[in-house]
């Protein structure tokens, strides 16, 4: 039994991973079984948000990266983050993401406090999509190898088994993003746009319930980031979705049906809440340094600079 066959006991505290750091590469080792990990608490109740960081920040040499941030994420809610490049984005997906563990500050994720929890029983909770991720995928490895490997929280296909239910779970998160005709194609072998959207349904595999998306439409043309757009906004629209946090620094990538909007420059939160009452022109301009006119048309956002 894969851990995508075996979700209801991964949820009781029974799910497995590799012997190596979960998407860190090609196998890894034989998939071995983790210990039941207790439930931790940020204070002295429960957690309720998906994600819940308290004064959380990541400080490397003299560099801070993060400096303080206060950040709840709730089910069902869908997060867009934004910023100059340098401002924190992907630092703090890495925290989020349980692939980085803060300098001081508490970080709650899906019930766990990271720090105080085996993390690679944590990390096939949370899907994620990334840069750094794909450039971890074998060069050869086929569409549908580098899907259904993330039951395993692999990049690479090895010694590990699979059902056919995992394969059959693979090929349709692939058919429902426009991949399924591609499934033995290598992923080194597809265009930018493919390769992000064969990325996101890696990211679905395991059923997670927070779903991490690193600037989804870097790379893409006009065309291919409308298309990626609408899907995204159809995802966040589906109510068995998992809480989704999207990272970019282009505001014309936000998909309608988002949200919420957090707003972050310098490593500091400059403003976080509903989408409509964040992405203001004032808030912008202060996020990216400059004066800004802010337009909405139908649930899609643009921003030019003030004459």
């Amino acid at each position: 039994m894969t851990p995508v066959t075996a979700r209801a006991e991964r949820c009781r505290g029974t799910g497995r991973a590799t012997g190596s750091d979960p998407d860190g590469g090609a196998g890894g080792g034989v998939p071995l079984r983790l210990s039941i990990v207790s439930f931790f608490v940020l204070v002295s109740t429960p957690m309720s948000e998906v994600l819940e960081l308290a004064a959380v920040s990541v400080v490397r040499g003299a560099k801070t990266l993060l400096d303080k941030v206060d950040w709840q994420v709730k089910e069902g809610e869908r997060w867009v983050v934004l910023g100059p490049n340098g401002a924190g984005k992907t630092t703090l997906l890495q925290v989020a993401a349980a692939r980085l563990h803060p300098t001081s500050g508490k970080a709650g994720i899906l019930d766990e406090v990271m720090g105080a929890v085996d993390v690679f029983e944590l990390r096939p909770r949370i899907g994620l999509s990334s840069a750094a991720l794909a450039n971890q995928i074998p060069e050869h490895e086929k569409v549908l190898n580098v899907v259904v490997t993330a039951a395993y929280g692999v990049t690479g296909r090895w010694r590990e088994g699979y059902e056919k239910d995992d394969e059959r779970r693979a090929f349709a998160l692939l058919n429902e993003w426009g991949m399924g005709p591609l499934l033995n194609r290598p992923f080194a072998s597809l265009s930018e746009g493919e390769r992000k959207r064969v990325q996101i349904a890696r990211a679905l595999m395991t059923d997670p319930e927070l779903l991490l998306l690193d600037e989804p439409a870097a790379g893409l043309d006009l065309g291919g980031r409308e298309d990626l757009v609408q899907r995204l906004s159809e995802l966040a629209a589906d109510e068995d979705a998992p809480a989704i946090v999207l990272v970019t620094h282009h505001l014309e990538e936000v998909p309608p049906g988002f949200t919420h909007a957090l707003l972050i420059r310098d490593g500091g939160i400059v403003a976080a809440g509903p989408l409509r009452e964040t992405l203001t022109a004032e808030n912008l301009g202060e996020t990216f340094g400059v004066e800004l006119d802010v337009t909405e048309t139908g649930g899609r956002y643009t921003a030019t600079a003030r004459r």
